[in-house]
């Protein structure tokens, strides 16, 4: 057996390897927000249908809000869902946190929707966002790091559709894909050191949303 024969085999070996020890689990969210598998902090969750799909809606209010999955940790792998929030500039802030302890101590990539298409480039460059809370709010980031922790999204979504989103958290680096895109909209190093902790459904100031066909890889 030559050395290039042995090194496919150990080759395939990893992969398969890799293969097993990756796991992913799928969420139905419209179930779990109808049986109580889903705690909120400062929103109403309601089990939703609507244009055919099952999903679950987080009320508007003041505040940050978190909806998380109950007995539910995340430390690396990969978080894909769809999410809809509406086209009202600074009422539609919509995302997904994890590492988190409690509302105010988590990382979180979030969305805004009125600025997916926006005619003015500066908006149009905060479409989507990485925070760290309490340490590393968008304001203190778009101060000291601008266009680092917030992008743009291209091919923009729609932004009262539906759009998926795919999150690869591979410590210390997230990336982030938008409607199956190939190339990351966002890129970042994470500014949390921990690395594991609570994964939940967010939504920012005066905003609700729509979250729906949520899939976890570990």
């Amino acid at each position: 057996m030559n050395n290039r024969f042995c090194q496919i085999i150990i080759f395939v070996l990893l992969a398969i390897q890799s293969l097993k020890a990756q796991t992913t689990n799928s969420y139905d969210l419209y179930s779990l927000g109808s049986t109580g598998g889903i705690i909120s902090e400062n929103r109403t969750i309601s089990p939703l249908t609507d244009d055919g799909v099952k999903s679950v809606q987080l009320s508007a209010q003041q505040g940050d809000g978190v909806a998380w999955l109950k007995d539910i940790l995340f430390s690396n792998g990969i978080i894909e869902l769809d999410i809809r929030g509406k086209n009202l500039v600074q009422q539609s802030f919509v995302g997904i946190a994890f590492h988190g302890m409690k509302k105010d101590s988590l990382e979180a990539i979030y969305f805004r929707p009125f600025n997916f298409n926006s005619t003015d480039s500066t908006r149009k460059s905060h479409a989507v966002e990485y925070v760290f809370h309490p340490d590393f709010p968008w304001e203190r980031l778009r101060k000291e790091n601008p266009g680092i922790y917030e992008k743009g999204i291209d091919p923009a979504p729609k932004p009262d559709y539906w759009f998926h989103v795919k999150i690869v958290v591979h410590y210390p680096e997230i990336k982030v894909y938008v409607n199956n895109s190939l190339t990351p909209s966002l890129t970042v190093q994470e500014l949390n050191s921990r690395q594991e902790g609570k994964i939940g459904l967010w939504v920012g100031n005066n905003s609700g949303g729509d979250f729906a066909n949520l899939k976890i890889s570990h």
